[in-house]
This record gives structure tokens, C-alpha cells and sequence, in this order.
């Protein structure tokens, strides 16, 4: 699923469920020690993923590279890799690749209903709810807009992290889509409205992404390539 959205140079790799790896690190077992089973297996599977990614991608010693959480809780990546990691509910996904090849990388995955009440307001701004209410009439109930948007909104964070290293709030992005024929797939684009500084390159003033609606997910990715 994710590989209709994320293409080469990049890898991707993804599990629908749970399964048990013959390798888990020992520093990923510790900083899960204390979670619950299912908190755990998840983790431990969408690490195997990310692991399995990276030996395709020819990473050295990649099968074995534990896989932490850094900053804001951010992976930790080897030296010269990039990548990122989401799962939900049925779904586990990784995508790594080179940082000669891309900036940054980000993708998230949710289950394909709508946001819980109250929750709108405080993960979108005036204009985006606006367009939520015009996709709605036009292209009806078949895609949770709503959620697509929180997916897209944390995408957008996955990728702008790694390169700026500072916070991104829901408010400070604005969210725009286009819709492909089909009406479940598509593509969008983050506009920054901050201050988009990062450590070293071009700021970051605009990012741009894909989606897709398939069966019970929704599921997006930023790639941000050199300038």
C-alpha cells in the first residue's frame, strides 16, 4: 500500500499484522520494558520492517540496527539514512532511504473514519475546515476528509522535523488537497506558516506529499528531495 505512494530511491516495507521477529535489539526490548504486549509488538514489528528496509537498501549492518526514539520522539537513524515509521490499528509501515538521495522523509497511517467530536477545531485552522466542508459536498462520503487532513498534518511533522529540528504545531501548517479521479487518492501540499529555518539548506517554506484511501486506511507520505 504504501509503495503506490512512496517510490524508488526510496524502500518501503509494511505488515498488516503483528508477526514475531527471530531479532529484536536489546535496547529496543528496554525501551519497552514496561509497555503493554500490544504497545510492544508493535513496536518491535514496525522496527523489523524498518530493519528489513534498510538491508534492501544496503545499509551496513542494517539488519541488526536498533532503531530508537530521539528527540521529540523522533528515530534515530544510522549515519547517512533517513526514514520514517508509522503504524495504526491492521497496519504497520517503514520507509528508509539516503540522505544523498532526500532531505527528509515522512509518512503516516490512520484507520479510515471520522475524527472523534470536538477534535476538528484543534487540528486544523479556519481555511482547511472550510475546504472540508466544500469536499464534502463534492465528492460525498466516500473519504473521511477529516482524517485524511490529521493524516496529512502528521506527515507533514514526520518530514519537517529531521531537517529543522523544532516543532511543528497543527496550526502551523495550511493544508491543501487535490483529488484524483477515482476520489480516493491524491495529492497535497504544506504550506509553512512559520518560520521555516532548518540546520543547513533551503528553509522550508512548502512540502509536498501524496495520499490514498484504501479499504479501512488512509495513508500519506512527504518526500522532500535536494534543491
Amino acid at each position: 500500500m504504501i509503495d503506490r505512494i512512496v517510490s524508488a530511491p526510496l524502500v518501503t516495507a509494511e505488515a498488516f499484522a503483528d508477526h514475531d521477529s527471530a531479532f529484536v535489539p536489546s535496547a529496543e526490548r528496554a525501551a519497552v520494558a514496561r509497555a503493554v504486549p500490544t504497545r510492544q509488538r508493535e513496536f518491535f514489528t514496525v522496527r523489523h520492517l524498518a530493519r528489513r528496509a534498510m538491508v534492501q537498501l544496503g545499509v551496513p549492518g542494517g539488519d541488526r540496527m536498533p532503531i530508537l526514539k530521539g528527540e521529540r520522539g523522533a528515530p534515530t537513524w544510522p549515519e547517512g539514512v533517513i526514514g520514517s515509521m508509522t503504524h495504526c490499528t491492521g497496519y504497520r509501515s517503514a520507509v528508509v532511504g539516503l540522505l544523498s538521495d532526500v532531505r527528509s522523509v515522512g509518512i503516516d497511517a490512520e484507520p479510515h473514519s471520522a475524527l472523534p467530536s470536538g477534535v476538528l477545531p484543534s487540528v486544523s485552522i479556519a481555511a482547511e475546515r472550510d475546504w472540508l466542508a466544500s469536499a464534502a459536498r463534492e465528492h460525498g462520503p466516500d473519504v473521511h476528509f477529516d482524517k485524511l487532513l490529521f493524516c496529512a498534518k502528521e506527515t507533514t511533522y514526520k518530514a519537517w522535523f529531521p531537517i529543522t529540528r523544532r516543532w511543528l504545531g497543527f496550526e502551523d501548517a495550511h493544508i491543501t488537497f487535490s483529488v484524483d479521479d477515482t476520489g480516493r487518492s491524491g495529492g497535497f501540499t504544506s504550506t509553512i506558516l512559520i518560520d521555516g529555518t532548518v540546520v543547513s539548506g533551503a528553509p522550508l517554506t512548502e512540502l509536498r506529499g501524496q495520499w490514498l484511501v484504501d479499504g479501512d486506511l488512509v495513508v500519506a507520505s512527504i518526500v522532500v528531495p535536494h534543491e
